[in-house]
């Protein structure tokens, strides 16, 4: 079923139980494709850190999706917690999750937005999806290192 009308991206504030459960899920998904140490998801209680939003999709009252953004400066802004629920993988949600972060972080003056996603093919279909709405790879930023089981991306606003 594609992206339509129907979908409503809002900002959460991580108080409902389906979302609160997706972000578990997600911080458990991101443990079981990378190592310890490269993992970079947040969790809820990181998530409610005011330089961060979140927003979430909902079809009707069904949960599709969340993705978050988190405040670097102010003019960068970091792409945080993407996941799309299972019923709703392939049906263009993250895209419209990304292009609604995309949307609201430039028009709050952010020019630049980043980042860090794994690099073995349990994240292909994101590294896919950023880079076909004109994600870069780039170098380690902020206070990322180098890392084999990490990609980092980047893309002007």
């Amino acid at each position: 079923m594609p992206v339509s009308d129907d979908l409503d991206i809002r900002v959460d504030d991580l108080t409902g139980e389906s979302t609160v459960a997706l972000v578990r899920q997600h911080l458990a998904g991101m443990h079981e494709l990378s190592p310890a140490d490269s993992v970079h998801a947040l969790d809820v209680s990181a998530l409610r850190d005011p330089a961060v939003t979140v927003w979430s999709a909902w079809r009707r009252d069904e949960l599709a999706g969340i993705g978050a953004l988190a405040r670097l400066s102010d003019t960068d802004g970091e792409l945080k917690s993407m996941r799309v629920t299972a019923a709703h993988l392939g049906t263009g949600v993250g895209r419209a999750i990304l292009r609604h972060i995309l949307a609201v972080a430039r028009a709050q003056g952010i020019s630049r937005v980043w980042l860090e996603t794994g690099s073995d093919a349990g994240f292909l279909a994101a590294r896919t999806l950023y880079a076909s709405e004109g994600f870069t790879e780039c170098e380690p930023f902020g206070s990322y290192r180098p890392d084999p089981a990490s990609t980092f991306m980047t893309r002007p606003l």
